[in-house]
């Protein structure tokens, strides 16, 4: 999942980066309104930690612009101000979540698990689909109790596919997802194929995949 740090404490937001890096997130970082509005207009960001108290205005004056123009993407208000107004405020403006400073990083670990569930229509730490158990939390995945070795970026891939189930995925999805900036990476590169085969590989040793789907020159659906 892609994640933008609107923070601007330069401290703080590289404390959160690296947490949340270690946590499977793919992160930026924005320290001014400016610089997250041109982020969240040209990158597709699944969801915006938003600082109110920018150096060159309100975070609000951003979550109204963000809920404007991309409304798909999940925002956790975190400031220092706690006040009711404030997170009342906020909330409807379309908030999906208000954490105050200061906090634990477990905390927020789990807030923004909670909205990865509520984004893929899932409301526990595990998945299962036709045999396979995905636990979210630990990284594993096994088919009847028997464990799936998988790398990272195998997991990363199958967990995107499926809570985007029904959806067909592209390339530049998964690349932008799963790796990060998409520039970084020619949109003419196999290495999301070869990834993707692999996964397939170690699946269908368990369990024919009729459910995981191929769609020719344009990327990958899994069908629930």
């Amino acid at each position: 999942m892609n994640l933008l740090i609107v923070e601007d404490s330069k401290e703080l937001a590289i404390e959160l980066k690296e947490f949340l890096s270690n946590s499977g997130y793919i992160c930026k970082i924005a320290t001014t309104c400016e610089e997250a509005l041109d982020e969240a207009n040209s990158n597709n960001y699944d969801i915006m930690l938003l600082d109110l108290g920018l150096p060159d205005g309100s975070g609000f004056d951003v979550l109204k612009s963000v809920r404007k123009n991309q409304s798909k993407m999940a925002v956790i208000v975190v400031t220092a101000r706690g006040e009711l107004d404030d997170k009342i405020n906020g909330l409807q403006l379309g908030a999906d979540d208000y954490l105050t400073k200061p906090f634990a990083l477990t905390e927020l670990q789990a807030r923004l698990f909670a909205i990865v569930r509520r984004l893929g229509g899932f409301a526990q730490n595990e998945l299962e689909l036709y045999g396979f158990k995905l636990q979210l939390h630990d990284y594993k995945v096994s088919y009847q109790e028997i464990p799936v070795k998988l790398t990272k970026k195998e997991f990363d891939i199958f967990q995107y596919l499926v809570l985007n189930k029904n959806r067909v995925i592209t390339r530049l999805q998964l690349t932008e997802h799963v790796w990060g900036d998409i520039l970084e990476v020619s949109s003419d590169s196999n290495f999301i194929d070869v990834h993707v085969r692999n996964l397939r590989k170690k699946l269908d040793k368990h369990t024919t995949l009729e459910w995981f789907e191929t769609v020719r020159n344009v990327g990958y659906r899994i069908n629930i």
